[in-house]
């Protein structure tokens, strides 16, 4: 009976303890790589878990069922012979419980295609904001950053400024860094990781954060309670799009946001009023011209 209570209070006391922000799932994939023993992506998959969820990214206290969901698939299609460096591409999914619901929104869905990383087994993944390790730690610490940032957005309005400016002193430490590698630079193409926090950062561009917090926060959390009143924010929010594609129609975090929330979009809209369905199709189709026709699957 003691070791029964016991327990029930230790358990209970875990609840209320502070766990640390992030639960990512990290995947790697690797089907054109030979030349390497596979056990070496079992241990990198460990250590990239153990970097992302082991380490305090923040001063918030995060409850565990508070945690911020992410999945992490790497996917490597180079490796040095005999070697330890690897290249492939990162896809980031980062996911937000919706209030009331058992559903989950997707915030990102993106993929870098500039992953170039060093990784030798058993070695510990040392970091430290404001200094350039290797490039492996300085990726993640910049998505943790980043999704960190885009989750506060959804909550409050610009709550994610700290964590994007976090994010770019990453970046801007890899760009100084001795070793120049891609992803980090302007000049990088149009779609990199100085790109996007650079976007989330830009006043030109705050409308599209105005969208974050509205969709999420004021549309999505409040339809479990009173749909109609949920996707008429929504509609507004959507408002933001334009905002921003009538400045620059080929930024980089627009492109990003189209991509991760097309389909829920049309989800949302499937049983809305003919009325609203009209206002989201004059947006969605003008914003997002080459996935226009698939908007028209809210009128069937």
């Amino acid at each position: 009976m003691k070791k029964a209570v016991f327990i029930f209070l230790t358990l209970s006391l875990f609840k209320f303890l502070p766990a640390q922000e992030l639960l990512i799932d990290v995947q790697i994939q690797h089907p054109k790589i030979q030349n390497v023993d596979p056990t070496v992506f079992d241990e990198m998959k460990k250590s990239i878990t153990d970097f992302m969820i082991n380490r305090r990214w923040t001063d918030l206290n995060f409850q565990i069922e508070e945690r911020i969901h992410a999945t992490f698939v790497f996917t490597f299609n180079f490796a040095e012979q005999g070697g330890d460096k690897f290249s492939g591409t990162l896809n980031v999914v980062l996911q937000r419980p919706v209030f009331g619901t058992d559903y989950n929104s997707v915030l990102l869905n993106l993929v870098d295609k500039d992953i170039d990383v060093t990784y030798t087994p058993f070695q510990p993944m040392n970091y430290s904001d404001n200094t350039f390790t290797d490039n492996l730690t300085s990726i993640l610490a910049f998505y943790a950053y980043l999704m960190i940032g885009v989750e506060m957005d959804t909550y409050s309005l610009y709550g994610g400024t700290p964590y994007y400016e976090q994010a770019l002193a990453v970046t801007q430490t890899a760009q100084n860094s001795t070793i120049q590698y891609k992803g980090w630079q302007a000049v990088d193409g149009p779609r990199n990781r100085y790109n996007l926090v650079e976007n989330l950062l830009n006043s030109s561009y705050q409308s599209l954060r105005d969208f974050l917090y509205i969709y999420h926060r004021l549309g999505l959390d409040v339809m479990a309670d009173n749909v109609d009143k949920g996707r008429q924010e929504i509609t507004k929010s959507l408002e933001n799009f334009k905002t921003v594609f009538d400045k620059r129609p080929n930024l980089y975090l627009l492109q990003v946001l189209l991509e991760t929330k097309r389909q829920e979009i049309i989800n949302i809209y499937k049983e809305a009023t003919p009325a609203e369905k009209v206002a989201m199709l004059n947006i969605m189709k003008e914003v997002d011209p080459p996935y226009g026709s698939r908007y028209d699957q809210v009128m069937k």
